[in-house]
């Protein structure tokens, strides 16, 4: 910090303050106390990840989806962004478990590939968590002559 102040013959003068700042704390405030991700949080993450990829027509075994619909049907119930996914969380890394089910007619290795680089990627830039593997089971594959059992809302027109 300098201070300017004027010479008795009216000439600028320079003076440097030796005062010093000190930063509170110290240290990268990143170290400054701990993160933690819950498992529902990084399956949430993964669910809405794997639903992007083209080819994934929904999330879970035939079970779980049955449940689901039901329960979307409930007033004031949520759909369930986590339905077919399980995530083990450790302190810099996760492990995920998907089962989905496909639409007829795609290839499913490469739906599995789009779905595992979407995850991934999403998981790893959301969370910071390193994604160390991401396994995932085709449990059923929808023809185009069934019908779903989880209905699409209602467009708004």
């Amino acid at each position: 910090m300098t201070d300017m102040t004027t010479t008795p013959e009216g000439e600028p003068e320079t003076q440097v303050s030796t005062r010093k700042t000190t930063r509170r704390g110290g240290g990268d405030p990143a170290a400054r106390g701990r993160t933690t991700i819950a498992d529902g949080v990084v399956e949430k993450i993964a669910g809405l990840a794997a639903r992007d990829v083209v080819g994934v027509h929904a999330m879970g075994g035939g079970l779980a989806r049955t449940f689901g619909a039901v329960r979307d049907r409930v007033p004031g119930s949520s759909k369930s962004v986590a339905r077919g996914v399980k995530a083990e969380v450790g302190e810099v890394q996760t492990a995920l478990d998907l089962e989905i089910v496909v639409d007829y007619g795609v290839a499913i290795a490469d739906v599995a590939r789009a779905v595992r680089e979407n995850v991934i990627a999403a998981v790893e830039r959301m969370t910071g968590l390193e994604v160390v593997e991401v396994n995932i089971a085709v449990s059923d594959v929808k023809l185009p002559e069934e019908e779903d059992e989880e209905p699409e809302p209602p467009r708004i027109q």
